[in-house]
Order: structure tokens, then sequence, then C-alpha cells
């Protein structure tokens, strides 16, 4: 146990194997407990789009002694480019590769979500067990255990279980009152997937605005896959509801919303029928009061999504998980005390990164007319060429997280 601890090393199941989970296996198998990650799908789910890790989410990679390996697999995206129909850049807002100061729109550390995953997976494989092809539907608890219910109809007793099963997270539909609402809506869809890449795919992220408050991006993470990104405004039932959709209807609506956007609209619809990735979601954050309850207690993306457009998605689970793992291996013998330390630590930091999201700014980010796109670019041409965004990075005290600082690490170093 780590210095300080004040009890027994405990039974912790974590429900889901992503990034946040897989920390949680890291720093709780370091500090002495008998670790188990359930993971509802039947293998490592090394998939998905670019993700970047800022401000505190650097430093808790680097805690667990994975910024090497992270640096090793880094996507090199050079910064966003704003183009017309005919692909010609408008604007351009390079990345912030000082060192210094606030991210730009691509971060330092961008990164394959998959990569990412493989890494945290390399780290925590050995010491905690992962059970695949199996999710946790649901739970009951008393005073001195939580029981929870697997997907397969087995069931299992432990200390603690931990919800780090997603935005759509069944641990937090079980643990809050039935019809509360957790998600705050934003009006805005996105899908995205893998295309083959050209020659004219650059280092540079590709987004192009269409009227309608549609946007398109590309972005290329290695020397033979684009990223293709359709983003959506609108507020409906149907968008809403396309989500939970078969693959194939989903893909249907998205060639129907963009079937008229030009620029290359249809090299990324046809990429869309045979990319070997695809992923449609609702842009939500997740907003509760409660983050735990007796013996369960949630985290990453179903504790407090901040969504995409905060950026901080990644690094808001890794810090997370830092911050719970560190308070349960403080108190394994005070629950009460280590879940309460949690909420009162971390929020904060969450209220930080989910209010740097204005719904305002999305809109005028995804303009409804062709006059107001022509109004955006031609100011972000002009803010580049007095290069505000690049002095106001670099000139910025904080970055996206504010002044929060990551607290002491949940374990001591491996061997000490």
């Amino acid at each position: 146990m780590t210095k300080g601890s004040d009890g027994p090393p405990l039974r912790v199941l974590v429900a889901g194997g992503g990034i946040a989970g897989q920390a949680l296996a890291f720093w709780l198998s370091r500090g002495g407990h008998r670790v188990t990650v359930a993971e509802r799908f039947p293998a490592l789910r090394a998939a998905g789009a670019q993700v970047d890790l800022r401000g505190q989410g650097i430093e808790a990679v680097a805690r667990m002694g994975l910024l090497d390996a992270v640096r090793g697999k880094l996507v090199d995206e050079a910064g966003v480019a704003f183009i017309d129909a005919r692909g010609r850049a408008r604007a351009t807002i390079m990345a912030n590769t000082s060192g210094q100061g606030r991210q730009t729109l691509t971060s330092e550390y961008e990164i394959m979500r998959g990569d990412l995953v493989r890494i945290l997976h390399e780290a925590t494989r050995d010491d905690a067990e992962y059970v695949f092809g199996t999710a946790v539907d649901g739970f009951e608890q008393d005073e001195s255990k939580v029981v929870a219910h697997f997907s397969d109809g087995s069931r299992g007793a432990y200390d603690l279980l931990i919800g780090a099963d997603g935005q759509g997270s069944r641990v937090r539909r079980a643990l809050l009152p039935e019809g509360f609402d957790p998600y705050w809506r934003l009006g805005i869809h996105m899908a995205y997937w893998f295309v083959p890449r050209v020659a004219s795919d650059s280092r540079v992220r590709d987004t192009y605005m269409v009227p309608g408050g549609r946007q398109i991006m590309r972005r290329s993470h290695n020397a033979t896959e684009t990223q293709a990104y359709f983003v959506l405004r609108e507020e409906s039932e149907e968008a809403t509801a396309i989500h939970r959709a078969p693959v194939e209807r989903q893909q249907e609506f998205w060639a129907s919303r963009f079937r008229d956007a030009g620029w290359q609209t249809e090299r990324f619809v046809e990429g869309m029928r045979t990319s070997p990735f695809f992923y449609s979601q609702e842009i939500v954050q997740v907003r509760t009061d409660v983050w735990s309850e007796g013996r369960v207690v949630l985290a990453g993306d179903a504790a407090h999504c901040a969504s995409p457009y905060s950026g901080m998605g990644v690094s808001g689970g890794l810090v997370g998980a830092h911050v719970l793992a560190g308070e349960i291996n403080r108190h394994p013998g005070d629950l009460p005390t280590a879940l309460g330390n949690y909420d009162r630590v971390l929020r904060p930091f969450v209220d930080e990164i989910q209010g740097e999201v204005s719904p305002r700014l999305l809109r005028l980010g995804m303009p409804m007319t062709q006059r107001a796109i022509d109004a955006f670019q031609a100011t972000t041409a002009l803010a580049c060429f007095l290069r505000v965004p690049d002095l106001a990075a670099r000139l910025s005290k904080e970055d996206r997280g504010g002044a929060w600082q990551l607290p002491d690490d949940p374990a001591p170093a491996v061997g000490v």
C-alpha cells in the first residue's frame, strides 16, 4: 500500500476499459489493490479518431512515466486551415510548439485514440485483470460490499465499483434517479471515419464550412489513412435518434445531409462505405451533482464528459483517474472520505473545462449562411495576418483547465 494508507487492499471493479478505466487500473494496482477491468467489447477497443492531450492531461501522462511512449506515437499535425470550396486556405492557425502558454486549435500532443489505449494497456495488463466481452449491467450494494451484475448473467462481489463506461454509462443510469437526464446538449452532431490518403492531404487539418450549419474536417494521421469528419448543427428528434440506429442508416443520414456540400464530399461519402472504422455521436456534456453513492463511483466521461469541443475530454479522464485513485489509495479503509475528497478536489477542474465550451462561440464557428461563412473567414484571416492566435497562445499564462494543480501522485513509483 502507499505511504500513509489506512486499510487493507481493496477488490475494485472498473466498468470500462477505455482511457479513464485503464488509467485507474494503472494507479490502483500500484496502490496494492486487486483490480478487475470489465470491458463490453470482445477485445481491446484500440480504435477511434485523433485525440489531444493538453495542460494537466500532459502532466498526468508524465506522472505515469508514459510521456516518452506517447511522444513516440504523436500525429504530426502542424495546424488548422480554414478552406474554401476549391480547397484553398483562407486562414491558417498553426500549433503552438513553443512549450509555453496555451495550445491552439491543434495540440502539440496529438495522438490516435487507439495508440493511447494500447500504451495504457501495455502498462497495466500485467497488474490488473481484464475481462473482455462483459459489461456491468447493474449492481446492488450494502455497507460491506457491492455486487455487480454482468451481461453474461454472472455476478461478483467487490469493495468498490467504478463506472468508467463512457458517455452512455450503464453504471450511471443505475446510480442516479430514474428519469434523470445528465446530458447538456449543444445541438451539434458529428460522425468520423477513415478514407485512403491522397497526395493532396497535408499535415495541416482542413476545415471547410458549408451553409446550413455544416462543417467538414480532414486530418491525416499516417502515410495511408486520412480522417474525415462531418459536423452538423441541428436540433431535431431525427438527429438525436440517428446515433442509435444501425450503421447503414447512420451513413445514409450523413450522406443525405451533406450531399450538396461540395469540396471533397463525394470522396468522403464514398470512403464511408468501406471504412474500417465509423462512429456517429451527439456532442453533449455530462453534468451531474452526484458522482458517487456508497461503494459506487463514476469516473471519466461517465461522470463529467466535457465534449470534444472542450479539447479536454481525454485529459479530463486522465486527470480524474489520477485524483480518484489517489484518494482511494490514501483512504482505502474510509471510502466515504476518499470519494468525498474526489468530488471536492476534482469538481473545480471539471467546472473549468466544461465552462470553456460556449454554445454561442460554437454557433459562430458553424454559420448558417454563406455570407456568415465569408465574414468568419475574413475575420480569421485578418487575425492570422496580425499573428493574433500565435501571440495569444504564447502569452497566455494558463492552458485549458486554468490554474488548477494536479495533486500528488496516487502511488509511489514502481519499485519504491
